[in-house]
């Protein structure tokens, strides 16, 4: 019997507010949390230490920049990135606005780092699938249509980026940026909180987390998702300016005939990538922490066995991977930061 999952809720923001001050016996400060459905996912965002009214005008800013930043490059629904996609499509140029300019050549640099398996030119592999959709059927794309975009070839090197003029030698390019929105929206909630004058919070984007400053005197934690359990793998301490992102067989996928069928595709061969269950990176505090926690980790999820090479690409030293058959494999330098429960499956340190 065919089993599916679905991505979650519609995307326009729906906030939950749960203001729930989880106050300690006697005083502040506070802990304020705000839930909402947006990119596809579930956002979390957490602000430590501040009033009711300066936490709610913080996160009312993060999750109205977040609904602007769906709307604006938004893959599959009318928006500035579908526009580019139709005048590419028809031979044609297009002039973008400065953000989405710089975007697309931020894309295109980390794209080259990891050899083309970050490709967020393949949004044709990606709707042929099927995952273009909030809610997606068990099925198989047509094979001949599939071949025909593995033989096009359709890369981030063949966008020619001129200032704001935007074109591709390759008509068969079709921009979906869902594995870099993510972690840009990261930064940008985070240059928005700082901005506001909040310096201690966390903001948590369907399991890509930032940190700003810390949880009182302890730094924030977080479990990291087990891959086929309902519960954390791990967890670890995330400190100011951190950014973690993962990517997983366990989010976007449907099974047919006993067989999973996830949302990332090797671009080699237009099918999904099946050598990993996941792969975590933490990235340390750096310009664009957020945005190389989203896109580093879908190279080195796709690669399988070689996924170390990858990771130092990108000048990560703490990452960890759930091969297949549930084995972990974590790097010495993130071994020292994870707590495993008490009887963790196997686990190889590598340098």
């Amino acid at each position: 019997m065919p089993r599916r999952r679905f991505a979650g809720r519609p995307a326009a923001v729906i906030v939950a507010f749960v203001f729930a001050a989880l106050l300690a016996a006697c005083s502040p400060p506070q802990l304020f949390h705000q839930e909402a459905y947006v990119f596809g996912t579930r956002v979390d965002l957490t602000v430590y230490g501040e009033s009711n009214e300066r936490a709610a005008d913080a996160m009312g800013a993060v999750l109205q920049e977040f609904d602007r930043l769906h709307h604006a490059y938004h893959a599959w629904q009318p928006s500035e990135l579908t526009a580019l996609n139709e005048a590419i499509a028809s031979g044609k140029a297009a002039v973008v606005s400065d953000e989405l300019a710089a975007m697309l050549a931020d894309a295109q640099r980390l794209s080259a780092t990891g050899d083309g398996l970050f490709n967020p030119a393949m949004g044709g592999l990606i709707a042929l699938w099927g995952f273009h959709s909030d809610e997606f059927v068990p099925r198989l794309p047509d094979a001949g249509a599939l071949q025909s975009i593995v033989e096009a070839r359709p890369r981030m090197s063949d966008l020619v980026i001129t200032g704001n003029r935007v074109e591709s030698r390759n008509p068969m390019v079709q921009l979906d940026l869902g594995g870099y929105a993510k972690g840009y929206a990261l930064d940008r909630a985070i240059a928005i909180l700082k901005d506001k004058g909040i310096g201690n919070a966390l903001v948590n984007i369907g399991g890509n987390v930032m940190a700003l400053g810390k949880k009182g005197d302890v730094p924030w934690r977080l479990g990291l998702q087990h891959p086929r359990a309902p519960r954390p793998l791990a967890t670890l301490p995330l400190y100011d300016g951190e950014a973690i992102g993962t990517s997983g067989d366990y989010q976007r996928y449907f099974e047919l005939n006993g067989y999973r069928y996830s949302h990332l595709l090797d671009p080699r061969t237009g099918g999904p990538a099946h050598e990993s269950q996941s792969v975590t990176v933490l990235v340390m505090p750096r310009d664009g922490a957020g945005t190389l926690s989203d896109a580093a980790s879908k190279p080195a999820f796709i690669a399988g066995d070689n996924w170390r090479e990858y990771t130092r690409r990108f000048g990560i030293d703490h990452a960890l991977r759930v091969t297949a058959d549930g084995r972990i494999e974590v790097t010495r330098e993130l071994r020292a930061r994870l707590q495993f429960p008490s009887d963790p499956p196997p686990i190889t340190v590598v340098d």
